[in-house]
């Protein structure tokens, strides 16, 4: 076997409010994957924004599942969500930013906007057409302000400016096309060139103080991210236990890449949306995982698209078992994510499953929840949420089903999930500039 991403087999101080977690048993974290280490575990060094024992719990689980750098047997994984979990705020919207302010956007094949997704609908195809003329090779969004504006609300809210839909028919479970829409928009440049775009946009990100807003088109937008320092010490501390830690992003992968190398994760350890590529650039297709090819476009590292493309990339499951949940010995012990876009991959975590709350509904009902006790909540590290006022709707409509409507939250076995209360929150904002 020769994998792209494994060989192997198988800030201000954070003030905290409510109630902890439903306490676990010492044996919940005891599982299948436990082995002898040859030498004492790195820990963990910072402590400040960690709620309750959450950080005791995550070294817990670093001295009982690390090799220690031992060098022996398959490496336990641990994989990382990306906008949000291990940053503040999101890259894919720093690169869209930055694009339309430098005008790098490409002009559609033929002038024609349904070319740069299956989804798009005939509103948004003309409208987009009507604010961006096709008289160049690349779109003048930096000096075109309702070209700029259509693009922005097409992507950034799902629905052209006039507020007709933008996106219809896909899989709500593996799709998200606003998403996939950048990576498709990255069409015409070479990966290395939509790496530069991101290393400027990082680079401005980075610099700008937190709270900075910049104007795209006639509307201003956040113009600042920040790495956390708790994520950068946790997945420092894992790498040096000798877990294979991955970032897997619903942004595009090579702006994945190019953030990742902050906290020290490379390349081959870096999986997002993959564009396919013709004579050395992106084309507006995708690759696929699972049972769905190479230019269908229908699935992207999106809530059960994320645990394909781990089971594909990391794990070596190939075809449509790569979209099922696969034996404990074939899956990572420790997940992290923000977002309902992360729930599968982080309910397939063996050991720990740890989730910054921003209030999205499935995520927050499992969380809550804590059926199996192996979920951790935290406040984000930077500019928590408050407490919600109302319960999550998990016996109602927290669920979103493959064609968008709304459900209740079911547990393995069908049972519905009760409606939770937000317990874990932030009171003040916090800062970690970096």
């Amino acid at each position: 076997m020769n994998f792209k991403r494994r060989a192997a087999a198988a800030t201000a101080v954070l003030a905290v409010a409510g109630a902890g977690l439903v306490t676990v048993q010492a044996t919940a974290e005891a599982t299948q994957h436990s082995r002898p280490k040859a030498a004492k575990c790195p820990t963990l060094t910072v402590s400040e924004g960690w709620y309750g024992d959450n950080k005791a719990r995550l070294q817990r689980m670093v001295d009982r599942y690390g090799r220690c750098g031992d060098g022996h047997g398959a490496k336990p994984v641990a994989t990382f969500d990306w906008d949000n979990t291990v940053i503040k705020n999101d890259i894919g919207d720093a690169t869209m930013f930055w694009l339309l302010r430098n005008g790098k956007i490409r002009t559609p094949e033929r002038g024609d906007w349904r070319t740069t997704s299956r989804y798009l609908t005939g509103s948004a195809a003309k409208a987009l057409a009507k604010a961006c003329p096709a008289t160049g090779t690349t779109l003048p969004t930096h000096r075109n302000t309702a070209c700029a504006d259509e693009i922005l609300s097409v992507y950034g809210e799902g629905a052209t400016t006039a507020g007709k839909a933008a996106f219809d028919g896909f899989d709500h479970r593996r799709m998200e096309p606003q998403y996939a829409w950048l990576a498709q928009l990255t069409r015409g440049w070479s990966t290395r060139q939509v790496e530069h775009f991101a290393a400027a946009a990082r680079k401005e990100n980075l610099a700008a103080p937190i709270g900075t807003e910049q104007r795209v088109g006639t509307g201003k937008v956040t113009g600042w991210v920040r790495y956390y320092d708790q994520q950068r010490d946790l997945i420092r501390t894992l790498k040096k236990a000798g877990f294979d830690v991955y970032v897997v992003s619903a942004s595009p992968e090579p702006i994945a890449e190019v953030w990742g190398k902050g906290v020290g994760v490379d390349a081959e350890h870096t999986i997002g949306i993959r564009n396919v590529t013709a004579h050395g650039k992106h084309t507006a297709h995708l690759k696929g995982c699972g049972t769905v090819r190479d230019g269908d476009d229908s699935m992207i590292t999106y809530i059960d698209g994320k645990r394909c493309w781990i089971n594909k990339e990391i794990f070596g499951v190939r075809g449509a078992a790569a979209e099922k949940v696969q034996p404990a010995a074939r899956r990572q012990v420790f997940a992290a994510g923000d977002s309902d876009t992360d729930i599968s991959f982080l309910r397939d975590a063996t050991a720990l499953r740890l989730v910054l709350n921003r209030n999205k509904n499935e995520l927050m009902c499992r969380a809550y929840e804590n059926g199996d006790g192996r979920w951790l909540v935290n406040p984000m590290f930077i500019e928590p949420k408050g407490r919600k006022t109302d319960p999550y709707p998990c016996a109602s409509t927290g669920y979103t089903e493959r064609d968008g409507g709304a459900g209740p939250v079911r547990r393995a076995d069908g049972s519905v999930i009760p409606d939770q209360r937000d317990t874990v929150y932030g009171a003040s904002t916090a800062s970690s500039a970096r």
